[in-house]
């Protein structure tokens, strides 16, 4: 069953935000998982965690949760995205018949 739920600007404009959200949370993905430095602050640590371990597997394996994570996010922008694709070609199916 074919269910016209949005119109042609509202899904070209989540074609769009979908596309920014996966390319942006995959590089996040891409770089929290390769333990980026820059992005310690976005890993949820405490001074404890920091400075009580001298081994770094624990603060590697918070990045890794925090990196799949944001892979997580962008498969479902890959979902939103195919929906707002689904309501872009009922738009134009609906264009041609009138």
């Amino acid at each position: 069953m074919r269910v016209l739920i949005c119109g042609p600007k509202l899904a070209a404009c989540g074609m769009v935000l979908s596309t920014w959200g996966v390319i942006m949370l995959a590089i996040l993905g891409i770089f929290f998982t390769t333990h980026s430095a820059v992005l310690i602050e976005d890993v949820p640590l405490t001074d404890k965690d920091i400075y009580a371990d001298t081994n770094p597997q624990r603060i590697y394996d918070l990045y890794n949760n925090v990196g799949y994570n944001c892979f997580i996010a962008a498969a479902v922008y890959i979902l939103f995205g195919a929906f707002a694709c689904c309501q872009m070609r009922l738009n134009k199916q609906k264009e041609l018949v009138h």
